[in-house]
């Protein structure tokens, strides 16, 4: 066999790799003619209509609402729940204030509604809802809102509507759908109403006066902090004295979209942050309890037939307020009558603001009219706020034993009336009782008008600065200032000594203050007074919320008791005080198994000219260690041991039965 040449064997290599190398070389230099053609075309061809495509494509960003805490008693029992629901939003921008697409819009979107079911949303109202500034007849209906605020169309989407509007979302310029939470209050029973207070949107609350909160929130341009105008915020009550807590923080989806209105690229979403829970201290049981000791109590007070002690014709409403004597923790605080609160979703009509009128604030904090529909009527009834009467007693007893006014053994002699002043004005006692002797115990016992005017008020008179004296002490226990509640609309009450002092005389405020005719406080006012009585000098922040978590359960805090002020007194002085008002007289408390310290009031009050007694009740059980302390206020519900006592016996009950004034549940209290 023949061998080939072994360099004509090389050369034939070479040969095929340099024709390789330079088919190589041509390939390379193909693809690069080419790239480089194209990038002359995109240059100078066609980036003139892509600068253009980039110049009409815009970042669009959405805030996602939160969806809102929920707000439970202090044993679990639900009180006002957020439920999650899907709503459709539409958005004006510059893409489309065409009018006639935008009317084209409204009826699209009402064949899409009836398509899937709702044939009651109508093109008409659908433009309104959009809020653009004019009808289906392009007629002008008022200037439109800020473009860049989504409005809300349709809530509680079903899921046929959710799937359509999700599938033909290109079809329908501006319009988007987000996830949000419906507040449902408990539709069984009503708890706490008025504390726990009501929604209503943003749109509203920016523009309410005192309000300022919301005020500061409308300038904010962070899309993780901007409130929507249609969502819905707390406006009273817990729902807007936690509206941060409860509402949670925004999330925000930002997508980009062409000069059609279309989405061209992906959508990025920060989930918003869903807000805490709450845990109120207030108790189901005692809180109902409340309520209900209330309304019945009324309603057998009003009934004919019943004794001059017993009989309030005209009393129309009733306030409790229960407060733990150590932490200040509220368990109850009835203002009834109460009402529905979810009335306020979607917005009141006439008739249904008519309905609510006189029931929706909270009258242990404010001054709330009586219950008589007609104004006329209504102005010659008494409202929340009513002399505080005999239950002032106890502190005028101790302001004379701390300014050494008197002596708690000191004996003064009551002869059922007392005169002061130059034209000999005259106080007498309730159906002009003459007492006899009497001491500082007795006299609270007895609830002498006599004694307090004489030994405590007048002496007080004598001294330089007696009044300032007064309000000093007034102001130490709370009343005449704010409860430090936190509150929207709560009152400092009203001290009308002052008044007094100015149109008649020092003397004429101190004589009528010692006995409880010159202030008008709150319900929760006097119920923090009596826990200062009962723990002997401390003046507690009342508190409404026991604990906040996480939406999913995680702790988050809790809160703590708070002291506002503390005065020091000898013991004896409060020893005194409170054997007066172990001995104080009442009705309703046969058979309570505590000693507990009492002080019925009878406020005598002037109302468009005619003379009402309006009832009042102060007490702490046990008496010797004490655990709670109950304020109740009946307007125009004649005398306080038969118009409130009774209640607040129920009230003492029902917290024994739930939590137990020993410290131990009690089941069978009050039975």
């Amino acid at each position: 066999m023949d061998m080939e040449d072994p360099a004509k064997k090389e050369l034939i290599k070479r040969r095929h790799f340099s024709l390789r190398l330079n088919l190589l070389f041509f390939c390379t230099f193909l693809l690069f003619s080419i790239l480089i053609v194209r990038l002359a075309l995109l240059q100078f061809v066609e980036g003139k209509r892509y600068s253009e495509e980039e110049t009409n494509r815009t970042i669009t960003s959405h805030a996602i609402p939160p969806i809102r805490g929920n707000i439970f008693t202090r044993d679990n029992y639900p009180i006002a729940i957020s439920v999650s629901t899907q709503s459709l939003y539409y958005t004006v921008d510059s893409s489309n204030r065409n009018k006639d697409a935008v009317i084209e819009l409204a009826r699209q979107l009402e064949q899409a509604f009836a398509l899937n079911g709702d044939t009651t949303l109508k093109a008409e109202e659908i433009i309104k809802l959009m809020d653009v500034g004019y009808d289906l007849n392009k007629n002008k209906t008022k200037d439109a809102s800020f473009y860049s605020i989504p409005r809300k169309i349709k809530g509680d989407l079903s899921q046929e509507e959710v799937a359509f509007f999700s599938w033909h979302r290109d079809d329908f310029k501006g319009i988007d759908i987000q996830e949000e939470s419906i507040r449902q209050y408990n539709d069984k029973i009503r708890i706490a109403v008025q504390l726990t207070g009501y929604l209503k949107q943003f749109s509203g609350a920016r523009n309410t006066n005192g309000l300022k909160f919301y005020q500061e929130k409308a300038k904010s341009t962070d899309p993780t902090e901007k409130y929507l105008d249609n969502e819905y915020v707390g406006f009273d009550g817990i729902e807007y004295m936690y509206q941060e807590e409860l509402r949670g923080k925004n999330g925000v989806k930002t997508y980009p979209v062409n000069a059609e209105g279309k989405i061209v690229g992906p959508v990025k979403l920060t989930r918003p942050e869903k807000g805490q829970t709450l845990y109120l201290t207030i108790d189901k049981d005692v809180q109902l309890t409340a309520q209900d000791a209330i309304v019945s109590h009324i309603n057998y007070i009003k009934t004919p037939g019943r004794d001059r002690y017993t009989y309030a014709p005209y009393a129309t409403t009733g306030y409790a307020v229960a407060m733990e004597v150590d932490t200040g923790n509220v368990v109850a605080m009835a203002s009834m009558p109460d009402y529905d609160p979810s009335v306020w979703y979607g917005g009141l009509t006439d008739e249904e603001w008519n309905s609510i009128l006189l029931y929706y604030r909270n009258g242990t904090i404010s001054d709330v009219p009586a219950d008589w529909p007609n104004p006329k009527d209504r102005a010659k009834h008494p409202s929340s706020l009513v002399y505080l009467g005999s239950t002032i007693k106890p502190l005028t007893v101790l302001l004379g034993l701390q300014e050494k006014l008197i002596t708690a053994g000191e004996i003064y002699n009551d002869r059922g009336s007392t005169s002061f002043g130059k034209d000999k004005t005259t106080i007498s006692n309730s159906d002009g009782r003459a007492w006899g002797p009497l001491n500082a115990v007795s006299a609270i016992a007895r609830s002498s008008n006599t004694y307090m005017i004489d030994m405590i008020g007048l002496r007080l008179y004598s001294r330089p600065g007696g009044l300032d004296v007064w309000d000093s002490y007034m102001k130490q226990f709370g009343l005449g200032v704010l409860t430090g509640s936190g509150l929207l609309g709560e009152t400092a009450g009203v001290a009308e000594y002052k008044n007094e002092a100015q149109k008649a005389s020092s003397q004429s405020a101190l004589a009528r203050a010692a006995w409880g005719q010159m202030g008008k406080y709150t319900t929760l006012q006097l119920a923090q007074f009596t826990a200062m009585l009962a723990n002997r000098g401390k003046r507690m922040k009342p508190q409404f919320v026991e604990k906040f978590e996480t939406f999913d359960g995680q702790p988050v805090r809790k809160t703590e008791p708070e002291v506002l002020n503390e005065v020091q007194f000898p013991k004896e002085y409060w020893d005194t005080i409170q054997r007066g008002m172990e001995q104080v007289n009442k009705q309703g408390f046969d058979g309570f198994p505590h000693t507990v310290a009492t002080k019925t009031g009878t406020s005598t009050q002037s109302v468009a000219g005619k003379d009402v007694d309006n009832a009042v009740f102060i007490a702490y059980a046990p008496a010797e260690k004490p655990k709670l302390a109950i304020a109740v206020v009946v307007p125009e519900g004649g005398f306080g041991s038969y118009g409130a006592a009774p209640i607040a016996r129920k009230i003492f009950d029902a917290y024994d039965r739930s939590i137990g004034l020993t410290g131990t549940p009690n089941p069978n209290a009050g039975q």
